[in-house]
C-alpha cells in the first residue's frame, strides 16, 4: 500500500517540526523568545501606548471578576459617584425621549407630586382566551420575539412588557392590545 503525496508531506513536515524542537538550548531560548505569544481578545494591538501601572492593575483586577462581582462593583460604583438609573426605552422607535432628570434632593420630595410622570412601564395583565393567536403576533411583532418566545411570554401573563415607555407609544400600545382582547396597564 503506498502512502498518497499529501500524507506523505504531513509526515515530513511533522519530522522536521520534531526535530526542530531538539535544537541545543541555546538556540531554544532564541526561538522561544522570537515567538510571538498567542493574543488575547482583551490586549489592544497597539502596544507602544503606554499605560499608567496603576490603571492597568485595576483593569487585570475587574477582568478576573465573575458576572456577579462586576454587577455589584457596577452598582457601588453608582451609589458612590451618584449615578442615576436610566431607563432603556425601545430603541426601534427612533429618537428617544429627552434624558431623564436626576432624581429628586431629599429637600424636594414634596415637589414630584406635582411633576408629571413621562415614562412608563407597561405590564401584560390577561387576555381573552379566543384572542390568543392575535395577541402573541402583535407582541411578537412589537418585541421583535421569536414566535416561540411570544407565546411563552404571552401565557406567562402578567408580566412586565415595556420599561421607559414615553406616554404616547405606551397609550398605542394599550389600545392597540385592547382592541384584541388584551388587557394592558400602564404604571
Amino acid at each position: 500500500m503506498s502512502l498518497s503525496y499529501t500524507s506523505t508531506a504531513r509526515c515530513c513536515i511533522r519530522i522536521s517540526r520534531q526535530s526542530s524542537k531538539w535544537a541545543p538550548p541555546s538556540q531554544l531560548a532564541i526561538s522561544q523568545h522570537e515567538r510571538r505569544a498567542p493574543s488575547r481578545r482583551w490586549e489592544t494591538t497597539a502596544t507602544a501606548h503606554t499605560t499608567n501601572p496603576k490603571i492597568s492593575t485595576i483593569v487585570d483586577q475587574i477582568s478576573q471578576l465573575t458576572l456577579l462581582e462586576t454587577a455589584d462593583l457596577v452598582s457601588n460604583l453608582k451609589n458612590r459617584l451618584n449615578i442615576p438609573d436610566m431607563p432603556i426605552g425601545n430603541f426601534s422607535s427612533g429618537p428617544g425621549p429627552a434624558a431623564a432628570a436626576p432624581p429628586p434632593e431629599e429637600a424636594e420630595e414634596a415637589a414630584p407630586a406635582a411633576q408629571e410622570k413621562t415614562l412608563f412601564t407597561l405590564h401584560l395583565k390577561s387576555f381573552d382566551a379566543g384572542a390568543k393567536p392575535k395577541i402573541i403576533k402583535e407582541i411578537k411583532s412589537m418585541l421583535g420575539l421569536s414566535l416561540v418566545d411570544s407565546k411563552k411570554f404571552v401565557e406567562a401573563a402578567p408580566k412586565m412588557m415595556k420599561e421607559g415607555v414615553p406616554k404616547e407609544e405606551g397609550e398605542k400600545i394599550v389600545e392597540t392590545l385592547k382592541g384584541l382582547g388584551g388587557v394592558v396597564v400602564m404604571d
